[in-house]
């Protein structure tokens, strides 16, 4: 068992609030393809709110911003996941559902086994992204590194210190 997960956040604007008639396809599959992540082969935790989906949940004090935080074991299960079935057909049709936008949505880290991150470090992982393009601090999957090496994380936050690279970059 290794001692680091994956989690990941990503975020998206909605075009329309979730109770539209133009959502309502998306908001429909949300419980269902929440089911399929939480059945699947080395998903560790998302975060959920009191309707059992993370939608009323605020991210950058935004309340078009929706946000999906979550745990893995590691890339190979989070890609899995997302591209087949209910899901693969959802992202395709991202674009009727969400705003098209120049930054990073997505962010991917390692957190030590066991963590649960909070919506303020996704946030700050998020805009870690933003900024520096993918570290080890915050990276995709195209641009991935491995979990850090023993002994190289910084007070529990399950990240090698900056600018030591914990291992080559991966793509995904």
């Amino acid at each position: 068992m290794t001692s680091y997960e994956l989690a990941q956040v990503n975020i998206a604007q909605l075009k329309h609030p979730l109770d539209s008639p133009e959502l309502k396809d998306f908001v429909d599959n949300l419980e269902p393809v929440n089911a399929v992540a939480d059945a699947s082969d080395g998903f560790v935790w998302r975060l959920k709110g009191d309707t059992g989906d993370a939608t009323e949940v605020r991210v950058f004090d935004d309340p078009s911003i929706i946000v999906n935080l979550s745990v893995w074991r590691d890339p190979n299960a989070l890609t899995a996941f997302m591209y087949q079935g209910m899901h693969r057909e959802l992202l395709a049709r991202r674009f009727e559902f969400f705003e098209r936008v120049k930054e990073a949505m997505t962010a991917l880290w390692w957190v030590p086994a066991g963590h649960r991150p909070s919506v303020a470090e996704a946030e700050e992982r998020l805009r870690h992204l933003r900024e520096h393009g993918p570290t080890e601090r915050a990276f995709t999957l195209r641009t991935s590194f491995p979990p850090p090496a023993a002994g190289t994380e910084r007070s529990g936050d399950g990240c090698a210190p900056e600018g030591e690279r914990a291992g080559a970059a991966a793509s995904g």
